[in-house]
């Protein structure tokens, strides 16, 4: 099996989530069963089927999760290289066409938020910047046409 990278912030939002399923979303739909029991009549009962329908849920995200978790390879971005994009580098980058400038953290799907900065390695973007070098023109096929930008630096 092969593992799959993530920083170690991704990693521990992760375990975060695991958690709060764990210890809080599982014990309340385990009440709220309990509870639609109470009322009696299982086989016509709504509240009873949208409980168990929610710990079907639940027990799916536990197990994805548990996966996720078990397959993570923590990478630390202080120990990669700064010659060229890698997983976990943040680079900077200007578009050539309007001279922005914008930062962005390469990391892996689950920890993907082009709010935080951080693109997906497997995104479009993501995978024209892995192993580029500052100096280096990235071209990015985009619907609304080609896009160039120029790695300026690894941070």
């Amino acid at each position: 099996m092969e593992r799959v990278p993530i920083t170690r912030e991704g990693y521990e939002a992760l375990k975060k989530e695991l958690e709060h399923i764990q210890k809080v979303e599982r014990p309340r739909n385990i009440k709220a069963i309990e509870e639609a029991r109470a009322h009696g009549d299982i086989t016509e009962n709504a509240e009873f089927e949208a409980a168990k329908d929610r710990q079907a849920f639940i027990e799916g995200k536990l197990n994805e999760l548990g996966y996720k978790l078990s397959m993570a390879e923590i990478i630390d971005p202080q120990k990669l290289p700064k010659d060229r994009a890698v997983f976990a580098s943040s680079v900077l980058l200007e578009n050539s066409d309007t001279s922005e400038n914008v930062i962005y953290q390469l990391v892996g799907p689950d920890e993907a938020d082009i709010e935080e900065g951080r693109i997906s390695v497997s995104s479009p973007l993501g995978k024209a910047i892995i192993g580029k070098k500052p100096g280096d023109e990235i071209v990015l096929e985009a619907p609304g046409g080609k896009r160039f930008y120029e790695l300026i630096e690894i941070l």
